[in-house]
């Protein structure tokens, strides 16, 4: 994975997948010019993995970019600046110290960065892969681009039912998407000529089975257009760091009763590469 520094005049985006045939499908997509704008990485199945791999890239971005911006070591020679920071080896040049305004600004930045003095080098994070689509909703083949990533199963059991982390006073199960972002992908995406839907991309650490769980899941989320064991998770991460986020989802088989038979990963995988393209010029126009 490239570094990135602020020095960089373009925006990064550092997209997540859960596994590598995913992180394939995406690197097709965005083509041979990739790495001059995009970092993907696979992080693992289920939130956790996706919010410590999504958490650990953020966070090396940041130190990195941080280590660039300090003041030269006054008894290190100019040969020895390699092994002074390994990312100035690569060809990155140091940015200007920044101004009081923006340090004043990175210090009161929500989460896990503030007040330490660090911006992150990352301009957005993308949750990306393949899931289930809600029947009616996001049918096997087609794309939904989300508008918020929900935790659908966090939260505890109780005599009348479930209560969501937010009901029992502990937090957010809601992250909202970068909503300019989304509108601006799925209308490129519609363009395109591809089947894309918006609405909510629930977050679950057990994929859904039956009928009365996929029903269950929209009772709480009844705009829930895909099923995923990521997106929440990156998103928190994204979160913390102040990075907006967006889900981008290739559907491969209708949320609720397990058919192997009828799933249809090939076509959500190739809906995602064709996403990754338009993502890519989406981004650069």
């Amino acid at each position: 994975m490239n570094v990135p520094t602020t020095a960089s005049r373009v925006p990064r985006v550092l997209i997540v997948t859960a596994v590598d045939v995913e992180k394939e499908a995406i690197l097709r997509g965005l083509g041979d010019k990739a790495a001059d704008m995009f970092d993907v990485i696979a992080a693992g199945v289920g939130p956790a993995s996706a919010a410590a791999g999504t958490a650990a890239a953020l966070a090396l971005a940041a130190a990195s970019a941080s280590r660039l911006k300090a003041p030269a070591v006054a008894t290190a020679p100019p040969s020895d600046a390699a092994a002074v920071d390994p990312a100035l080896a690569q060809g990155a040049t140091a940015p200007e110290q920044p101004d009081a305004a923006q340090a004043s600004a990175a210090s009161t930045a929500p989460g896990l960065l503030a007040g330490t003095g660090l911006t992150s080098a990352y301009t957005l994070v993308v949750s990306a892969g393949i899931g289930g689509g809600f029947p009616g909703v996001a049918d096997g083949g087609s794309l939904v681009v989300a508008d918020a990533m929900v935790a659908a199963d966090l939260g505890s059991q109780a005599p009348d039912g479930f209560l969501s982390v937010d009901e029992l006073g502990f937090g957010s199960s809601r992250v909202v998407a970068d909503a300019e972002l989304a509108v601006r992908l799925r209308d490129a995406l519609k363009r395109a000529g591809h089947a894309v839907s918006g609405g909510t991309a629930v977050t679950v650490s057990t994929a859904t089975g039956t009928a009365e769980t996929a029903a269950e899941l929209l009772r709480r989320v009844p705009d829930a257009a895909a099923e995923g064991m990521e997106g929440f998770g990156v998103a928190t991460a994204a979160q913390q760091f102040g990075v907006p986020a967006l889900e981008l989802r290739g559907i491969s088989n209708a949320v609720g009763p397990r058919d192997r038979d009828a799933w249809r990963i090939k076509d959500a995988l190739d809906a995602l590469q064709a996403a990754s393209s338009i993502l890519r010029e989406v981004l650069t126009s």
